[in-house]
């Protein structure tokens, strides 16, 4: 079994780097730290799911347990490696589920093992069956398929789920003010918002002309809970698309510093001086259509 682990099994990685604490006295990883880096990727691989881990059991009504983990041994990882974690669901039964996960320096498998986990009442921990929804998102995810879906459309039909999004990441957690944040374009705009296959919205973005041939891309936020999953670059990606098919030649957008790079890697390209908005450094990107 062990031989036939390989980095091709996993759909999905995540990348850690070893820090000076989790060295032991023969300078290597202390062996218990493996299990923190394997849950670590286990939260990884529910963002990769695009399934906000509590509010989807909440919605679900129920909870996974650990009922047994397992790891082998099999080289060891030092100060400084990264490291990369593989983890994928390897059966799910009636009301458990068989988590696998295998960590890799390079291409060398340095530990593997699995966690078994069950279903059941958040409260009483009587075991129930794992929903036919979850069971279905998972099976999906392992065989390749996309995990959202970015709908495109007027404030009228996706604004609802839009603000939410807006007033949890720029209002709440920004603090930008309320009255900013909102402005009559919103009507104009197309809009995009990507949803989960619960149908939960967990980003959006807007598109409007900015002068004729150049469009602007403004308003993207993604949940807390959802950043680093590829789910913004669905939505930013699906704006270009749309601007692309309107004729549009360029795009622009002001993007905050923080974001420099989500954008760079989309091809835009930084304009101009850095300045303000709402108290927060942006700076304008461009890239053609």
């Amino acid at each position: 079994m062990t031989n036939s682990i390989q980095r091709k099994d996993f759909r999905h990685f995540e990348r850690l780097r070893v820090r000076w604490a989790e060295i032991d006295a023969q300078k290597i990883v202390f062996n218990g730290h493996y299990l923190t880096y394997v849950d670590t990727a286990v939260g990884g691989y529910w963002r990769a799911l695009a399934l906000p881990y509590a509010e989807t059991m909440e919605q679900l009504g129920g909870d996974l347990f650990v009922r047994k983990s397992t790891l082998e041994y099999l080289g060891s990882a030092r100060y400084d490696d990264q490291l990369e974690i593989g983890v994928r669901t390897l059966k799910i039964g009636n009301s458990s589920m068989t988590i696998q996960a295998a960590v890799f320096r390079g291409d060398e498998l340095l530990v593997h093992g699995e966690l078994v986990y069950v279903f059941a009442d958040a409260t009483s921990q009587v075991p129930k069956a794992v929903p036919q929804a979850l069971r279905a998102a998972i099976e999906a995810f392992e065989a390749g398929e996309a995990m959202v879906t970015v709908k495109l459309g007027e404030w009228s039909s996706l604004g609802d789920d839009a603000q939410r999004i807006r007033q949890e990441v720029f209002v709440n957690e920004q603090k930008i003010p309320a009255e900013m944040e909102w402005d009559a374009a919103d009507e104009g705009c197309l809009h995009a918002v990507a949803y989960n296959r619960f149908g939960r919205a967990l980003a959006t973005g807007r598109l409007l002309e900015h002068v004729p041939g150049v469009a602007k891309i403004g308003r993207m936020a993604v949940l807390r809970g959802m950043r680093s999953s590829r789910i913004g670059r669905e939505v930013l990606d699906a704006l270009m698309r749309e601007g692309r098919s309107r004729g549009y030649r360029e795009v622009l957008l002001h993007a905050q510093l923080a974001a420099i790079s989500f954008y760079g890697r989309a091809g835009f390209l930084e304009r101009g001086e850095r300045f303000e908005e709402a108290g927060i450094g942006h700076v304008e990107m461009v890239r053609g259509l």
